[in-house]
């Protein structure tokens, strides 16, 4: 997607060859225009699909999954990090470490918003060791729905988080892939290229 990889090579940070900071448009401070058109742009990537509930984990895939919903016209269910005192009863639970935070997350959602009649797509943020979108897959998979797909807005592609997810026979589309973060600078998976030497 054109306009997130110039959102990423104009606000983007890259604060190692394994960090890239996007906190000015996605995962702090949102640019509520660029999640619209990147809802618009899961809603196109999966349409035909018959979504009926879109997943994310809290809280940086929020955004992105809000706008997609509203695109698809389906509800958003988020999973949550932390206990809430209403949600007690009845949970889906996995269990997530993040890479970027080094800790590990006890991840749940009520089995009430999901059963095996939902066909899900599931969004997040980043996509990296692929810990966050595994755990959400475990959840769905806990509540007999099926998964229709993944949907990331920002896959580190040197990392092996997609190639995991995809020898499960799970479908990831990522809008934005990037190659690497050496010497400071980001570099995409160029499609075309890529196509040409398959």
């Amino acid at each position: 997607m054109r306009l997130l990889e110039e959102k990423i090579n104009t606000d983007g940070k890259v604060l190692s060859e394994n960090v890239l900071k996007v906190d000015s448009f996605l995962n702090h401070q949102i640019d509520p225009q660029l999640m619209l058109e990147i809802g618009k742009e899961f809603a196109r990537i999966f349409a035909g699909e018959g979504i009926t509930k879109i997943v994310t984990i809290e809280s940086s895939g929020i955004a992105p999954a809000v706008m997609a919903g509203l695109y698809m016209n389906v509800p958003v269910i988020f999973a949550r990090k932390r206990k809430s005192l209403t949600l007690v009863d009845d949970l889906l639970t996995a269990s997530v470490h993040s890479f970027t935070k080094n800790e590990t997350n006890e991840i749940s959602i009520s089995k009430k918003y999901v059963n095996e009649n939902d066909r899900v797509l599931i969004i997040d943020d980043f996509l990296a060791n692929g810990e966050a979108a595994l755990g959400l897959v475990d959840i769905v998979q806990k509540s007999r729905a099926t998964v229709v797909g993944i949907g990331i807005v920002i896959e580190k592609s040197f990392q092996h988080g997609a190639q995991k997810l995809k020898d499960l026979g799970l479908r990831v589309e990522s809008l934005a892939r990037i190659a690497s973060l050496s010497n400071g600078k980001v570099s995409f998976i160029n499609e075309n290229v890529e196509e040409l030497i398959k």
